[in-house]
């Protein structure tokens, strides 16, 4: 089981025509059912609404056999993002989030809702900035078992952090734990103002001691370990838009790794990490080519792989 902890929203999305569309979203919802499609046991253990659109998001995590951690819905409103794409495909958002589905997970709440056979905790996004998920998110990681992996995506969104929120006081309580820190060079300029992006993910690494995986859009993956800085070529792809992009990465990375017999102790193995980063970037590759958070399902990326198709639900 693969628990990841954060938001689920619906993405209202605006094409550089005007036109809009919606799609349920949310970078850790994202990820979640992206490790579910690929095959491996996830649970979402975030706030989902029990209006409308709380109910089309509850269909499409049944629809992919994702886990609803919480078990119950919430009665605050969905929250929404504007993601508005512009000609190259890429987004940006804005977000309507106080009082909403996301902010209404507690620590208490969070902490009952872990399954006993979770291996892997996944956090980040709006996870990191909303109360009090942000402090729900730190606690589940606070009281992670040491044979547990834990992964963050800080997904920053400087548009939402305020002054006073909660987002450097809780990444670095998460970072203190974490063993996988997945950052986009957006990322790293808000985590390390004014330092070049390679030497700010070294800077990560060498504090913290986490695998730190450097995406940077189509540009190369750039995984930094003990071992040095391990340079990945992403493939170019016809980019209908990067929405969900980067959290199908970190889906498709924690699901070969859990697919493969991989566990926290593997980490050190570089060979381990590339083979499971690659594995992201062509999980990504194929979100790319797709309008919205669509990731791949398993026989789309690793059709004939015995060792990982046994472990389908």
């Amino acid at each position: 089981m693969i628990t990841v902890v954060g938001e689920a929203l619906v993405d209202i999305i605006v094409d550089p025509s005007g036109n809009v569309t919606s799609v349920v979203g949310g970078g850790p919802l994202n990820t979640a059912r992206t490790i579910a499609r690929l095959g491996l046991p996830a649970s979402f253990l975030g706030g989902v609404s029990t209006d409308a659109f709380g109910g089309r998001i509850m269909r499409l995590l049944q629809q992919d056999h994702v886990a609803y951690a919480l078990r119950e819905q919430v009665p605050e409103p969905t929250t929404l993002a504007i993601a508005s794409i512009d000609a190259s495909g890429t987004a940006s958002y804005r977000f309507m989030m106080e009082g909403t589905s996301a902010t209404a997970v507690t620590p208490e709440r969070a902490l009952a809702s872990i399954h006993p056979d979770c291996r892997v905790i996944h956090v980040g996004t709006l996870g990191l900035v909303l109360q009090p998920l942000a402090d729900a998110s730190a606690a589940v990681v606070a009281a992670a078992r040491d044979d547990q992996i834990v992964m963050v995506d800080p997904n920053c969104r400087p548009s939402v952090m305020t002054p006073g929120n909660p987002f450097a006081r809780t990444l670095d309580a998460i970072l203190r734990r974490a063993d996988v820190i997945k950052v986009s060079g957006d990322d790293l300029e808000v985590i390390h103002p004014g330092v070049e992006r390679l030497e700010a993910a070294r800077r990560l690494h060498q504090v913290r001691g986490a695998v730190v995986l450097f995406t940077d859009g189509a540009q190369a993956v750039r995984i930094v370990t003990a071992s040095g800085v391990e340079v990945l070529d992403v493939p170019r792809v016809e980019v209908v838009d990067t929405v969900g992009a980067g959290d199908s990465f970190s889906g498709g990375f924690l699901a070969h790794l859990l697919a493969h017999g991989r566990g926290r102790e593997d980490l050190g193995d570089q060979d381990a990490v590339i083979a499971a980063a690659r594995h992201g970037i062509a999980v990504a590759g194929i979100t790319c080519q797709r309008a919205g958070a669509d990731p791949p399902f398993a026989a789309e990326v690793w059709p004939g792989d015995a060792g990982a198709t046994t472990l389908a639900r």
